[in-house]
């Protein structure tokens, strides 16, 4: 993929911005972080050239005078919510982030429970993480948050959370996924903080949408896309349109809830005289590390489409609504793209009308695209990772990685002694196949040393994936969509 994106500007440019806003306020900053801190795939994938840890290596450079609370919503761990690109439930990520921070030297102050109200599982997750000696917060559910401000500012409000005890004059509040809480989170925690005669400032980090680039430019439209569940609507800031006169993107809830944080912040404060609009809150530097437009444009109207077949999958699968399918679809017009553009798909299609089986596709680095189909032997997915890793080694197509002799008793193992009813072999299968078969053939030992080279490489298939599958794509990092499709049928 062509870059578009300046990363080392960002990690310049991002941290110093911070620190000017830091020294704004005198004693302390809660900074929330919005989106994913840690692994931002999106961002990556609609910015070439923006690292997954950017932001993690920005924060790097505060790391002296910086503490991490991370901030989870019980009805996330009650329902097991999971996060989408990696496959895990809100609460083991919230173990898996106080991990990778603190391997990267990051202090990890505390966690947050938010929206309590005595459920079981968020219970037993707040010992769990007291047993291995981790503080816990609980903040509650206020009726009539957030309009009601006269409760929310007072001790029945935010008075009744329990206080977060922090040791840095930067508190970065992140969460595994949206709707966790951390505004909230950061409100109560200045309200606390005043009571105790500590004016503590708020500011907020969000890379989408970017602020200072056009409201349907491509990259703030893919965002919509992203948070089509949310119902997020990218929009004119009109308090910042009115207070300087200046056009900035903003979404619809940070633009409706201004007015409530005003009160809050006057409630709090007796005045707010920091913030005249939402945007005067964020310190996203993004849009000014784009170099090439051209090229965020067309990674961004590929990740329409992705999000597209994504939500297309969860309708399937009961777990989306039809409206998150209109409102992409919307949003694909006025990029003015269908799914036709993506090469990919097309190519995957195309073989499918040909050979009438399930078939795959992937193009690669170099924009070679290369097909598969289902055969006696392999699934369609199985036998596309065994023809690109071939392409990438050398080896010619018609050269047998595995011999056939090899996959079958494997296929007698699945159905005779494991009760499956689908002989062929799935990509996780036939990768051990692989890697079993480089004891004895140097072809196969050069194809498994190709697997790195897959990672960003784009697949679709014309059925949907089992969930062995979809994990070792999401492993080797490719960006895989697939048609609504189930046993022949289209179920969308």
């Amino acid at each position: 993929m062509k870059t578009g994106f300046d990363n080392e500007k960002y990690l310049k440019i991002q941290s110093e911005h911070i620190k000017e806003r830091i020294a704004q306020f005198g004693d302390k900053l809660y900074l929330e972080f919005g989106g994913k801190l840690f692994d931002d795939f999106h961002a990556a994938r609609v910015l070439p050239g923006f690292a997954p840890d950017s932001k993690l290596q920005m924060l790097l450079q505060l790391s002296d005078m910086a503490e991490i609370v991370i901030v989870i919503s019980a009805v996330d761990i009650e329902k097991n919510k999971v996060r989408g690109d990696l496959g895990i439930t809100y609460d083991i990520d919230v173990l898996r982030l106080i991990g990778e921070f603190e391997k990267k030297g990051l202090y990890v102050g505390s966690v947050v429970i938010t929206h309590f109200a005595g459920q079981s599982g968020a219970s037993q997750f707040k010992a769990r993480l007291e047993k291995k000696n981790i503080k816990v917060y609980l903040h509650y559910i206020i009726e009539g948050y957030p309009s009601n401000i006269p409760l929310i500012v007072s001790e029945e409000g935010f008075g009744k959370n329990d206080y977060i005890e922090t040791d840095r004059p930067l508190v970065v509040v992140t969460a595994p996924g949206p709707g966790s809480g951390k505004m909230a989170t950061c409100l109560s925690q200045l309200y606390h903080e005043n009571m105790r005669g500590v004016k503590a400032g708020y500011a907020k980090f969000e890379t989408f949408p970017i602020w200072n680039i056009s409201l349907k430019h491509p990259v703030n439209l893919a965002y919509e896309a992203a948070t089509a569940d949310l119902n997020d609507i990218n929009m004119i800031d009109p308090f910042h349109l009115e207070a300087y006169g200046k056009t900035a993107v903003n979404y619809n809830r940070d633009i409706e809830i201004f007015p409530v944080l005003n009160a809050i912040f006057e409630g709090i404060y007796g005045e707010n005289t920091y913030y005249k609009s939402p945007t005067d809150m964020g310190v996203n530097m993004v849009g000014n590390c784009i170099f090439d437009d051209e090229a965020c444009c067309e990674a961004s109207k590929m990740e329409i489409i992705r999000r597209y077949y994504t939500v297309l999958n969860k309708v399937v699968k009961e777990e989306a609504s039809e409206n998150e399918v209109y409102k992409i679809e919307l949003l694909m017009k006025q990029a003015k793209i269908t799914t036709d553009r993506r090469q990919v798909t097309v190519a995957a299609k195309k073989r499918a009308e040909e050979s009438g089986v399930p078939t795959a596709a992937i193009e690669l680095a170099d924009g070679r695209i290369i097909t598969s189909k289902t055969s006696e032997l392999l699934g369609a997915s199985a036998a596309l990772l065994l023809n690109a890793l071939k392409y990438l080694a050398g080896v010619d197509h018609e050269k047998k990685l595995i011999r056939p002799e090899a996959i079958v008793p494997i296929q007698n193992l699945k159905v005779s002694y494991l009760g499956g009813r689908n002989p062929r072999l799935h990509t996780d299968e036939v990768l051990i196949a692989l890697a079993l078969a480089t004891c004895v053939d140097e072809n196969a030992q050069k194809a498994m040393e190709q697997l790195p080279a897959l990672r960003g490489c784009q697949v679709h298939t014309s059925v949907m994936l089992s969930e062995a599958d979809i994990k070792i794509f999401k492993r080797l990092g490719v960006d895989l969509t697939s048609e609504p499709v189930r046993n022949g049928l289209r179920l969308y």
